[in-house]
């Protein structure tokens, strides 16, 4: 916190949420707030400012940003207290950030379509027509579908506790996908073209331990223990805590990266010294895939997938993959049996033996 006590001021600037700083001309505070990550000057409002961020709130000892305040306003007076009654529910009942986001996402979906109609009134009948029209109008995937349908049953069956209302809306059948792996080969290329020593290091950590993309941004520095060569995986998938293998090869870097960039809080830090965020690290596994000219469809969770396909090929027993990866059932890590091509490719033809 700043040492006078100045005044901080939620405010839109630029068509930005910022945060005003506002205080008596002081040279020493002025000289402290010139070192805050992405502090501006504004002439017409003479006062410094940054942008409005968890952290920044956080710091100055301001309430945090209230979950789904952006969407209120976009729904209809009729269901206000429903969505926030919604919202309430899910903090309640400690579910994950990510999963909060997902489920409010696509409940509001529903809140949008209905405008004016109270959704309580809803009939399983009208639920049953409003899912087929995200069928075959809006053509959402099924794996969308089933989402949204989540997000939905939840308010009905958790919110308002009718708990049969979903009992005869059937679920669309999930296709059954493999996860997708990169070639060995394609991921050195891939590294080698990524000369930014963050972003190096990022996609590094992410194949080398198996990481999701939430686990890898959400990171913190005394995660990282050196001595014992492993790295502290706190509230992966389903709240749990795991501990991964940091590679040896990586310590040096890790070294010079934190001589470069100074983190304070978490391992990978964004422009204004917030948490990068999950897109941001998602647009760097992109950017990599282009200057490496590795024409595949795949996501940053591919290097997650190619991780433990490598581990399963090189002959490491699933049950320890599935440790590694924080997988609560064995069956999700048997996946990779199918992926893997190692024990395929000994299978001899018949062909072959005539």
């Amino acid at each position: 916190m700043l040492e006078k006590s100045p005044q901080y001021e939620l405010a839109t600037h630029k068509g930005e949420a910022v945060i005003f700083i506002r205080f008596d001309y002081d040279a020493a505070l002025i000289a402290r707030v010139k070192k805050l990550v992405g502090v501006q000057w504004s002439q017409t409002q003479k006062a410094w400012y940054v942008r409005d961020t968890e952290q920044y709130r956080q710091k100055f000892g301001l309430t945090p940003k209230p979950i789904g305040a952006d969407t209120l306003p976009k729904i209809d007076p009729a269901n206000q207290a429903a969505y926030k009654n919604y919202i309430e529910t899910l903090q309640l009942k400690a579910y994950s950030k990510s999963t909060i986001n997902t489920y409010r996402n696509e409940f509001s979906q529903l809140l949008f379509t209905l405008k004016s109609h109270k959704v309580d009134d809803l009939t399983p009948d009208r639920l049953r027509s409003y899912f087929l029209y995200c069928i075959n109008s809006l053509k959402l995937s099924e794996n969308t579908l089933h989402s949204r349908i989540n997000a939905v049953k939840f308010y009905f069956e958790k919110v308002l506790h009718r708990e049969k209302f979903f009992f005869e809306i059937p679920r669309p059948k999930k296709p059954s996908i493999l996860p997708k792996a990169i070639h060995a080969e394609d991921i050195k290329k891939l590294l080698d073209a990524t000369t930014n020593l963050k972003h190096n290091t990022m996609l590094k950590l992410c194949y080398g331990m198996g990481l999701r993309v939430s686990e890898i941004v959400n990171l913190k520095i005394k995660d990282i223990d050196s001595k014992n060569m492993q790295v502290f995986v706190e509230r992966g998938k389903g709240k749990k805590d795991r501990y991964v293998n940091l590679p040896t090869t990586i310590l040096e870097q890790l070294r010079a990266y934190f001589l470069e960039y100074k983190p304070k809080k978490y391992l990978f830090e964004g422009q204004y010294g917030d948490q990068y965020s999950v897109r941001s690290a998602q647009q760097v596994f992109s950017n990599a895939l282009k200057k490496a000219k590795i024409n595949k469809d795949v996501g940053i969770h591919g290097l997650r997938h190619s991780f433990a396909t490598h581990l399963l090929e090189a002959g490491t027993d699933a049950v320890f993959i599935q440790e590694l990866l924080g997988h609560k059932d064995i069956k999700t890590t048997l996946r990779y049996t199918h992926v893997s091509k190692q024990s395929i490719k000994k299978i001899k033809s018949p062909l072959d033996n005539m």
